[in-house]
């Protein structure tokens, strides 16, 4: 199966079973905390709910200094969800390189970037029309 339909498959299939959530849902309070307690940086989240071509309600996006922290960040993410809400990633890439993973949850997808691939993609540019909120 194609990448492309894989994710046409995954936004009609997820999207319309699973309910829509907001900030101050567990899941998406959980990931925050995750971040906050290995230490991630510039943690922002985009709204995406709004926009008809997003294939998520959020982006949680955070950076890190070293590979070992985007590893341990992304680590602890899947931990503590798994622990506190119950809830395995729908899948994760990246974490090989480490420069960039992303745990997909279907409704909110964390972007663990390291600084200079975090510059380079510039997710926040990319999705400007979403409502941008900052978790330092």
């Amino acid at each position: 199966m194609s990448t492309l339909s894989l994710l046409n498959n995954r936004s009609k299939d997820s999207k319309s079973t699973t309910a829509r959530i907001n900030r101050n849902s567990k899941l998406f309070k959980t990931i925050i905390r995750a971040i906050q307690e290995k230490k991630g940086e510039n943690v922002i989240s985009l709204d995406l709910r709004k926009i008809p071509e997003a294939v998520s309600d959020f982006f949680i996006i955070c950076e890190a200094g070293s590979t070992t922290q985007v590893k341990a960040i992304a680590d602890h993410v899947e931990y503590l969800v798994k622990e506190e809400c119950g809830e395995g990633p729908y899948r994760h890439e990246g974490m090989n390189a480490l420069q960039w993973v992303l745990v997909d949850y279907v409704n909110v997808v964390v972007h663990i970037f390291h600084p200079e691939t975090r510059k380079f993609y510039r997710l926040e540019e990319m999705w400007s029309d979403a409502a941008a909120a900052d978790h330092e």
